[in-house]
């Protein structure tokens, strides 16, 4: 439960990171609505997750997915820089993820 959670609590950060494109420094109210709970929902179940998980790799995995995702979405959306060197970056920030994964017991 406490890795689904994480999981989730990534996706989150992932929400909020890409909302804060869209608040134009919290000037427009429904992005700025829908940040401020993507961050709370983020958090909670992050706290959730370290109920049993170790935090170090929690917060490890939790910044990962969020980086890993938001960096996916910007190439995706916003039309950001996909060279060779940048995938291969992303790559090992997702191979670190699973790796953690992979090494910590629950």
């Amino acid at each position: 439960m406490a890795w689904i959670a994480l999981f989730f609590a990534g996706l989150f950060e992932v929400a909020w990171a890409v909302g804060l494109k869209y608040t134009a420094g919290f000037t427009r109210l429904y992005p700025t609505v829908f940040t401020l709970v993507a961050m709370a929902a983020s958090l909670g179940l992050l706290g959730l997750a370290l109920r049993t998980l170790p935090l170090g790799t929690a917060y490890a995995i939790w910044t990962g997915i969020g980086t890993v995702g938001t960096a996916a979405l910007g190439i995706v959306v916003f039309g950001e820089p996909s060279d060779a060197l940048r995938i291969l970056c992303i790559g090992l920030i997702l191979a670190g993820i699973v790796g953690l994964k992979l090494v910590t017991a629950e």
